[in-house]
């Protein structure tokens, strides 16, 4: 692996240069905090900067979306974290946001506007599909090559906002059997975290969805479970751990499996 280190700059550090960068990078809460996360973030920061992509992140200054807030039933509590979060990034003029998280994403993208904050969101999956198409970004390397893979499609990029194709053609450019789980696409299965469930144990009931979305996976004896979610990422990881596969099975990010791909 590359150990190339470089500095990603905040929003208030750019600005003070009186520069303005091409994309703000909305890191979220599981990407800033959660330590597997963690290198999802790192994945997609090194892809930006391999793609000279300018970019910063808001740093200290970036707050919880208040997606947890809203799907849990405090529109009070979410209404308050929204409008905070759209003082500062229109304060910093941001046009342009792309984010690991899906339900950032799908906040940010479909409920800020009704609070008067409109930008152009992307999913990480959805950049890395255009910085391929624009010869930007080259997946090189046959680190996966004839691996078997299939994807957990994510309900808040998938269902929510109709992108199936972004990730899926993503994978396509590593040479990599992508195999389909029988509830895909429209019809794919929560990993079980939406929702804010993510922060609760789960009720009593017969199975856990994410072990049941794991043994459809798993039922197909992929190599790598690619994820597109900070969330999906937990459970299903979760879920292979339960079946004590995680040394055959290993669950990764899109971004990771490009930037693992290009030794970034």
């Amino acid at each position: 692996m590359s150990t190339t280190n470089f500095h990603v700059p905040t929003m208030a550090e750019m600005a003070s240069r009186g520069e303005t960068p091409e994309v703000l990078f909305w890191v979220g809460c599981a990407g800033s905090f959660d330590s597997r996360a963690q290198k999802i973030t790192k994945a997609i920061a090194k892809i930006l900067h391999h793609a000279n992509v300018s970019f910063a992140v808001l740093g200290t200054e970036e707050s919880c979306t208040g997606d947890p807030a809203k799907r849990a039933g405090n529109e009070f509590l979410f209404q308050m974290q929204a409008m905070t979060n759209i003082q500062v990034l229109d304060g910093y003029q941001v046009k342009k946001i792309v984010t690991g998280c899906p339900h950032c994403f799908n906040i940010i993208k479909n409920e800020y506007p009704g609070l008067g904050g409109n930008y152009e969101v992307l999913h990480h999956t959805e950049l890395l599909q255009q910085l391929i198409a624009e010869g930007k970004l080259k997946v090189e390397g046959g680190v996966f090559k004839g691996k078997k893979i299939t994807f957990h499609d994510p309900c808040y990029l998938g269902r929510a906002n109709d992108v199936y194709e972004a990730p899926r053609q993503v994978i396509s450019k590593l040479d990599a059997a992508l195999s389909e789980m029988k509830r895909s696409r429209a019809n794919g299965l929560c990993c079980g975290a939406g929702g804010a469930q993510m922060f609760k144990e789960p009720e009593k009931g017969n199975k856990d969805i994410n072990i049941e979305r794991t043994e459809e996976a798993l039922g197909l004896n992929p190599e790598i479970i690619a994820v597109g979610c900070p969330f999906c990422m937990t459970m299903m990881t979760d879920g292979v751990k339960n079946f004590e596969k995680e040394d055959q099975v290993k669950v990764m990010d899109v971004a990771e499996l490009i930037a693992k791909a290009n030794d970034l």
